[in-house]
């Protein structure tokens, strides 16, 4: 990059989101570290900043339109126009079809779907009055069907499609949109999950490792990566495109 830019992860204070903040802060963007309770995401703006990057903290409901467009407006103000956006922000409310109440489904639709949707739709106008932007949408192996995850699976699944139409409206402006569906992932939503089923963690961690092709499972790092290239200068040419890190070919 010939100058600073300003990348937004929201759902940044922990797992995944973290990774990716601190990643993309090594990568050299001033990063805006994004999540529902503003002081959760101190811990990752401050080691930002401690190893000499730039970052600030900032509390926002993704699912709420006023607190994004005063979120974003904030952002830009303090470290720029943010023209790199990772929609990361997600929960879980996994429950069978027929236990599953319409607030588990609501909630997990408003965070993933709305959530991207707001997020997108304020940061977008930096993106292409910039003539660039990247978009990272989180999605999941989930996708494809999960038990149990009716809600997450259909949001993930939705999030797909939304990424492919951004990519189509927003390519004439340099803005690239892409999709990363991670597998098994260790962190504190997979340990409730396993919580949730009545399994330790460790045994939870062992068993999906066994069924791993690489023979692991993956650490927020991983989707870290993978997010990092997608919003590179070199990956330009890739939009479109939803990327499965999850060591190995899915069924």
């Amino acid at each position: 990059m010939t100058q600073t830019r300003t990348a937004v992860v929201t759902g940044a204070a922990r797992g995944i989101g973290a990774a990716t903040a601190r990643r993309l802060a090594k990568d050299g963007y001033a990063v805006a570290v994004a999540d529902l309770d503003e002081a959760a995401c101190e811990v990752v703006a401050a080691s930002i900043r401690e190893a000499g990057g730039s970052a600030i903290e900032v509390g926002i409901d993704v699912s709420d339109a006023e607190q994004v467009e005063a979120g974003v407006a904030r952002i830009a103000d303090e470290l720029g126009p943010p023209v790199v956006l990772v929609n990361n922000a997600g929960i879980i409310r996994d429950n069978l079809i027929f236990r599953m109440t319409e607030d588990d489904w609501d909630s997990v639709m408003a965070v993933h779907l709305r959530g991207a949707f707001l997020m997108t739709r304020a940061c977008q106008a930096h993106m292409t009055a910039s003539t660039f932007g990247r978009i990272v949408n989180l999605s999941s192996s989930s996708a494809q069907g999960n038990r149990g995850q009716a809600n997450y699976s259909a949001a993930k699944a939705g999030l797909q499609g939304f990424t492919k139409t951004l990519a189509i409206e927003l390519g004439r402006f340099g803005v690239t949109a892409n999709a990363v569906a991670p597998g098994f992932i260790q962190t504190d939503m997979t340990a409730a999950t396993a919580e949730r089923m009545g399994v330790s963690f460790e045994d939870f961690l062992a068993g999906a490792a066994k069924q791993t092709p690489v023979g692991r499972v993956g650490q927020p790092d991983d989707i870290a990566a993978t997010i990092s290239f997608l919003c590179s200068e070199e990956a330009g040419f890739v939009s479109g495109q939803v990327i499965y890190v999850a060591g190995g070919p899915l069924d």
